[in-house]
């Protein structure tokens, strides 16, 4: 592809980023300001990072318990205005309470003498950073090669996705747990083992979106321990200081955080996308258990794979991929984990254009569902400028048709893609067979 093309669609993704952006803050907050304003709804500084921000402020600095009842009030007060009342059947059901585990104060502790709106900028800037990077760590990965206007192209539309966008506003640390992900997988895939490990330890603050990936690196580093246990003494050693710290400043905490996780569990009624999408009874569950033993099937195979090879990259894209499908939490910014996986399918699609019809269809109809989000937002906006701002607030929905259709078929097109790896390489070692095509 010449360079006049590869500018055109920096253009064009350029122009779809802005119109995701201009629809989040002209349409879709303008519906729920109107929204809330109807029913009631209060609506405070709304950042997923205060609740985290505050309790590690009053743990550090006032030795507060984080998980305390009378922070999670001071917690509400801050994001949503005031405190909820059970009695205002409006109010928001989710209690905002300190659901992490207590080690995320180490990483926020720099953060606690300057005030929550300095904060905010600050990490307003550091997600679009972090996310902008994760680009270029899972091509590193993924061992593809690309020119600079490529790579741009890729983070422009990563940081206009619905799933950054989103993260981003709500400054959620999701994001920040993708790019460490993602940092760990290349430092792992660029021989840099321990520091891979050291990273994936961090990345455990959210434990339901960081341990399938640490499940699956670690079966890789027991299967040639003496070449990859350098893996697990970085994660290893860097769990322990965690976990150690964690104990001193908020002995017992884990009990707490049981307590917390239960509650949160409870007041939020968290499903997976499967249960979403499936829910009757216990069969998005069921759906969930079989794609895992279907992945467990494929990734005891790659066990053996160097990290240097694309079949590794791969793994973990699929990895991510699985993250999304299966855990217990559907909201778009974790749909982030997706990169990686999207990313390869964009290397491999000869693999699926040159082969059957049914083949082709399945991807271009997954390329339709990735780019819908752009042709909503493009459309919604347009509308907007052009006079007609009532019937753009009332299709606010229109990016999110396909939040559930995302994460199934990208999961569905990359367990394919990953299942055909060994018969695909081979070419050179580490190689697929398109790694090396131009784009």
């Amino acid at each position: 592809m010449g360079k006049r093309a590869q500018f055109g669609m920096f253009l064009a993704a350029a122009l779809a980023a802005a119109s995701m952006w201009f629809y989040v803050d002209r349409i879709l907050v303008g519906y729920q300001v109107a929204d809330a304003a109807v029913h009631e709804r209060p609506r405070g500084n709304l950042s997923d990072l205060y609740p985290r921000w505050l309790g590690t402020r009053e743990l550090l600095l006032h030795r507060r318990n984080p998980y305390g009842d009378d922070i999670a009030i001071e917690i509400q007060e801050g994001y949503y205005g005031r405190a909820l009342d059970p009695s205002r059947p409006n109010d928001p059901k989710d209690q905002q309470g300190f659901a992490y585990p207590v080690y995320v104060v180490f990483l926020l502790a720099p953060l606690i003498g300057l005030p929550f709106h300095g904060v905010q900028i600050f990490f307003h800037w550091l997600l679009l950073g972090v996310t902008a990077a994760s680009v270029w760590l899972w091509l590193r990965a993924l061992r593809w090669r690309l020119p600079a206007l490529p790579i741009a192209i890729g983070m422009v539309l990563t940081l206009g996705s619905v799933p950054a966008v989103q993260g981003i506003k709500l400054q959620q640390l999701s994001l920040l747990v993708a790019a460490l992900l993602a940092g760990s997988v290349a430092c792992v895939a660029s021989g840099f083992l321990f520091c891979g490990g050291a990273v994936l330890a961090l990345a455990t603050i959210k434990p339901q979106l960081a341990w399938p990936l640490v499940a699956w690196l670690l079966v890789w580093a027991a299967s040639d321990w003496r070449a990859r246990r350098r893996l697990v003494f970085g994660f290893g050693l860097v769990m322990a200081l965690l976990l150690a710290g964690s104990e001193i400043v908020l002995p017992g905490w884990w009990r707490m955080f049981a307590h917390a996780i239960g509650q949160y569990h409870r007041y939020t009624q968290n499903q997976s996308v499967l249960d979403q999408l499936v829910p009757w009874g216990f069969t998005g569950k069921v759906l969930a258990a079989m794609a895992v033993l279907a992945c467990a099937f494929f990734l005891w195979k790659f066990r053996t794979q160097p990290a240097d090879a694309a079949e590794f990259g791969g793994a973990a894209a699929l990895v991510m991929a699985l993250t999304v499908l299966v855990v217990p939490m559907y909201a778009p910014y974790n749909q982030v984990l997706l990169l990686p996986a999207i990313l390869l399918l964009v290397r491999e699609r000869g693999m699926f254009l040159s082969r059957s019809r049914a083949r082709r269809l399945a991807y271009l109809v997954g390329a339709l569902v990735v780019a819908w989000q752009w042709a909503a937002s493009l459309s919604l906006s347009a509308t907007y400028l052009a006079g007609s701002r009532a019937w753009a607030l009332e299709r606010w929905k229109w990016p999110f048709l396909a939040t559930f259709a995302l994460p199934v078929w990208v999961f569905a097109l990359i367990f394919f893609c990953v299942k055909d790896e060994p018969r695909r390489a081979g070419l050179l070692p580490g190689e697929s067979q398109l790694t090396s095509n131009p784009v």
